[in-house]
């Protein structure tokens, strides 16, 4: 039988859950690993701060380990919060024990300044538990407390990596949050006497709680995998950068990461994709729509959610454009920039509004629009502002905005009259591609009735 990864997780639990093993078992589950935990401690916390810990019965926690490995198995396990000597002690002894592979994030103070880590316990985690470990992730304070030495730029870092390092572990990852250049996230990986800068993006967001958490989780569910150290700490970099970026935006304080983002973007892009490809059949299945083509050409769009669109890359439309009434090219991501634009301003005001379709315009097909008891506004080229006008690809956000704002809410049609150079145009709007071809194949069927009654 095929065996999923486990992993362990050995830390204290958020009530707010946004880190500790809440973080952990999200982020063991995106990576396809099995997540199970060994509760050090209960905490009372929020996005503002942490307000009580309580502490588990250190046997209870030993035997919560013992149950774990003698039925289930560990392939890896993680540290979070510990909060005392006699606990850190414990999982020192435990590992050696069983001889699972140990990450060390070595928790010592909460983001609100909560101290997780007695400060008489710090000697305990350098003499018992970071000689059993096989990478610790102190970020830029913690490492100064393991190191004894100042880090805040990339020097200092290496410096102190290395003196982690001669404690006894196999690997240290010196994370740059608080520490490196500026215009970017560096980590600095020490492993089997060689530094790897694990380079990522900054990001200017306050949905950073857990962040450590889920990086060191990351590593741990990489090592269950069986993958080598140095691709551990990569693919936790890159999952820890969509993490934070598409983080969750609760609470007055740091709000939590986002430990599936990743998995849910990927995902929605599949499930896009597939509802573009039956979007398209609907379409090239009735003839009449090949009526409402312009001179342009069609196409027909839809967007991720817009709490993860940030640009038209997060669109997906037909490749080379929908022609007379036939897809000239398959389903990707950023292979529409006009329409695509039109969904991303839709969004802003209803995020529902995820889809469109071009269509050529024409008094008749509004009627026709009319007629079927769509929602129809449109805005009027000639009156777009000359600073509008001025910026590339800013002709359609306003021209969307505007109509939104005359119709009071995002309708099913916006329409435009043209102007010189630019063809006058009908778009369908929609939740998602098939609604929108379906609106589109019925306005083309009854666009076709009337004008064969005018015949």
């Amino acid at each position: 039988m095929r065996r999923i990864p486990v992993a362990m997780s050995i830390a204290g639990s958020d009530s707010g859950g946004g880190a500790g093993i809440e973080a952990d078992l999200k982020t063991f589950a995106a990576f396809n690993v099995h997540g199970t935990v060994a509760i050090t401690a209960i905490t009372a916390q929020n996005t503002m701060g942490v307000y009580g810990i309580g502490d588990v019965d250190l046997d209870l926690i030993g035997k919560q380990i013992d149950s774990v490995v003698q039925d289930i198995g560990v392939d890896a396990a993680k540290t979070g919060m510990l909060h005392r000597i006699e606990v850190i002690e414990l999982v020192a002894r435990k590992v050696k024990e069983y001889g699972f592979p140990l990450v060390v994030d070595p928790v010592m103070v909460a983001k609100s300044g909560a101290r997780l880590l007695k400060k008489e316990a710090e000697e305990a985690l350098i003499k018992y538990l970071i000689p059993v470990a096989k990478v610790v992730t102190p970020n830029a304070m913690e490492a100064e407390v393991l190191s004894g030495t100042k880090v805040s730029t990339v020097d200092e870092m290496k410096e102190a990596a290395r003196r982690i390092a001669s404690l006894g572990c196999e690997a240290v990852v010196v994370k740059g949050g608080h520490a490196g250049p500026k215009e970017k996230a560096l980590d600095i990986l020490y492993y089997k006497e060689r530094f790897f800068e694990v380079e990522g993006e900054r990001f200017d967001t306050k949905t950073t709680h857990g962040t450590g958490c889920g990086f060191s989780a990351a590593i741990t569910a990489c090592l269950a995998k069986g993958l080598d150290v140095v691709e551990a700490v990569m693919r936790a970099k890159e999952f820890i950068r969509y993490a934070v970026e598409f983080g969750i935006n609760v609470g007055r304080g740091h709000g939590p990461i986002n430990p599936i983002a990743k998995l849910y973007i990927d995902s929605e892009k599949f499930r896009i994709i597939e509802r573009l490809y039956k979007s398209i059949d609907i379409l090239e299945k009735n003839s009449e729509v090949s009526n409402l083509i312009p001179e342009v050409q069609s196409n027909i769009v839809e967007s991720l959610p817009y709490y993860y669109a940030r640009n038209v890359l997060d669109v997906a439309g037909v490749a080379g454009r929908i022609v007379r009434v036939k897809a000239v090219g398959r389903p990707e991501f950023g292979a529409s920039s006009h329409v695509a634009r039109i969904v991303l301003t839709a969004m802003e005001h209803d995020p529902q509004y995820r889809a469109c379709m071009n269509i050529k315009y024409s008094p008749k097909i509004v009627e026709v629009c009319k007629k079927l008891g769509l929602q129809i506004s449109y805005f009027e080229r000639e009156r777009e502002p000359e600073d509008v006008k001025k910026v590339e690809g800013a002709s359609l956000p306003w021209g969307v905005r505007e109509a939104i704002l005359r119709a009071g809410k995002v309708p099913d049609i916006i329409y435009d009259t043209g102007d010189v150079g630019k063809e006058p145009m009908i778009r369908v709007l929609g939740r998602d591609s098939i609604e929108v071809s379906e609106k589109v194949v019925l306005i083309a069927k009854e666009y076709s009735r009337v004008v064969e009654g005018e015949k």
